[in-house]
This record gives structure tokens, C-alpha cells and sequence, in this order.
């Protein structure tokens, strides 16, 4: 498998290219990933050194703690990246590569928060906020 892999937001305005293996997807079921995305995140991670990041000035931050801050497309609105302060990685949501991805689901974090809406059944491991070798903000 290409070790390759490019995405974008609905407009294309923020494009990105990522080198180099990709971690398992994470849900994060958190009520700030639900309210930011409308349901919950689901994202890989690449080093800061493994991505390029085209079209900056159509990307905006939003800093929901003063953990980690989140990017999105000022243009359409798409959720696209979740950045903590102080690490050299960014998670990338999932939704924003294009296929085949290769992607594969690992965990859902946070289950202790999800909506009350919808129920867990892929049979990935659940942890009620994050997994032991997860960094996230409450975790």
C-alpha cells in the first residue's frame, strides 16, 4: 500500500498531502468533537514534518481548550484537523482523504460522552475517555 495520501475540504480550497504510515482511526465521541462536527470525529494522526498543508489562508483555527486547538475551512466550513499545543502531529479527520485510503478503524474514546442518539456495535475496543496511549485533552 502507497504510503501516500492527499485530501482536501468540500470546496477544495485546503488541500493536503501526507507522507509516511497512518495511525488507525480514532471516534472520539467527546461533546466538543459532536457539537463542532454534528456527530463524532473520527481522525489519524501524521507528523507535523509528514504533511503540507496548501491554501493556509482558506484554513482558520479555533481554539475549543487550551489544550488543542481545531482547523477548519473558513470558505465551506469543513472540519479538517485537530492540533494539541506543544506536540510535533496533527490528527487529520478521516472524511478528508481521498480513497482508497487504507484507513481502518481502531477505538472509540470518550463513549462515557456520546449522544444518546446512536449506539457503539463495530466491536472496536471502547474506553469511557481515552485509551491509555492516546494523548487527548481529559483523557
Amino acid at each position: 500500500m502507497d504510503d501516500n495520501h492527499s485530501g482536501s475540504c468540500l470546496c477544495g480550497a485546503v488541500r493536503f498531502r501526507t507522507k509516511g504510515p497512518l495511525r488507525g482511526v480514532i471516534y472520539c465521541h467527546c461533546s466538543q468533537c459532536r457539537k463542532q462536527s454534528g456527530h463524532f470525529y473520527a481522525a489519524t494522526n501524521v507528523a507535523d514534518a509528514d504533511i503540507v498543508i496548501e491554501g493556509m489562508e482558506n484554513l482558520t483555527w479555533y481554539e475549543a481548550s487550551d489544550f488543542a486547538k481545531r482547523g477548519f475551512c473558513k470558505t465551506c466550513g469543513s472540519v479538517l484537523f485537530w492540533k494539541p499545543k506543544g506536540d510535533a502531529y496533527v490528527s487529520v479527520m478521516a472524511g478528508s482523504f481521498e480513497e482508497p485510503s487504507g484507513l481502518r478503524g481502531e477505538c472509540h474514546l470518550f463513549v462515557g460522552d456520546k449522544g444518546d442518539y446512536y449506539s457503539i456495535e463495530d466491536g472496536l475496543p471502547q474506553f469511557e475517555k481515552s485509551a491509555p496511549s492516546i494523548k487527548v485533552a481529559g483523557g
